[in-house]
């Protein structure tokens, strides 16, 4: 039993399980969707599109810490002083052989591969569009020969949109439905931004070792004080596009209370300067996070009430 909890417990740590809802919360707000605007709801359709997505994640996580071994980025994090490391540890640290991690990431691909065949013979063909095209934006993210998640050109941020928010609420409803509504794009867009501002904000912890490993991420080609001013205008756009989902009757009126969830990270960026030891940038990130799921909640509680009355 303590080999199976062990077992367990490094697969969490290996494929960073704790940050899965930044996947599920969208997926949940696409069904909901579906079942306020047309009533229609399967639980294990649900389920399913759960399963599948949570996995494409954690396939995500895995493959990027995999390629990112490889060129050497998660070395120069875990080396340099002022670094903070993002990534598992399981490579750099030996934890786990080259081998049994690629091996459980590839495993993770093929559930989540399954799942979107599924899915896709019961609601169409669509269903799997989206996976395949989740799939691809998670595998080139950092690998040859795209690795547009190096190229600092603003792909990555746009990667991240469409694979947190767009997909994930569109392609939910579509499972529901079996067709496509605006309604579910425009959801879509206050959580899809803030996860990019989560994924934004990470930068920020190593951005110094992703130049030296060559790694062009925003934070790296803009310089810090550009990059926050980003990051700022990204959690002024989130705010908007929720108001935007209000005034248009996307989301009732009373998921505006969502928005107090933003306080805290606001607060965050006043106690910053245009130059930062990587260390404090760590309660940013903190409270990214935070806002990101809070919000997500709120907004899921908010249509599960509109939908029940």
């Amino acid at each position: 039993m303590d080999t199976i909890r062990e077992k367990i417990k490094q697969f969490r740590k290996a494929s960073r399980f704790k940050v899965i809802p930044v996947m599920l919360i969208p997926v949940a707000l696409g069904a909901l969707g579906a079942y306020v605007w047309d009533g229609e709801f399967n639980v294990w359709l649900l389920l399913l599109t759960l399963l599948g997505s949570g996995a494409a994640h954690l396939f995500s996580n895995m493959i990027n810490d995999l390629w990112d071994y490889k060129n050497g980025t998660d070395k120069e994090a875990f080396e340099m002083q002022d670094a903070i490391s993002t990534n598992s540890g399981f490579l750099t640290n030996e934890v786990w052989s080259l081998k049994k991690f690629a091996f459980v990431t590839w495993a993770l691909f093929a559930v989540a591969a399954l799942s979107g065949i599924i899915l896709s013979f019961i609601s169409g063909w669509w269903a799997f569009i989206f996976g395949a095209l989740g799939g691809l934006i998670a595998y080139f993210y950092v690998a040859p020969p795209i690795r547009f998640g190096y190229r600092g050109k603003g792909y990555s941020e746009i990667a991240i949109l469409l694979s947190f928010g767009v997909l994930p609420v569109t392609g939910a409803y579509y499972v529901q439905t079996s067709h496509l509504d605006y309604r579910a794009l425009l959801l879509s867009l206050p959580i899809g931004i803030l996860t990019t501002l989560v994924l934004f904000n990470h930068h920020f912890l190593h951005w110094q070792a992703d130049r030296q490993a060559g790694k062009r991420t925003l934070v790296v080609v803009w310089g810090e004080q550009r990059a926050l001013r980003f990051s700022r205008a990204l959690l002024l756009l989130a705010i908007l596009s929720h108001i935007a989902c209000v005034a248009t009757g996307i989301v009732p009126v009373y998921s505006l209370v969502a928005l107090l969830t933003a306080l805290p990270l606001y607060s965050v960026y006043g106690k910053l300067k245009d130059k930062n030891p990587s260390i404090a940038y760590a309660p940013l990130m903190g409270a990214s996070v935070k806002t990101a799921s809070r919000f997500g909640v709120i907004v899921i509680v908010s249509l599960v009430i509109q939908g029940l009355i």
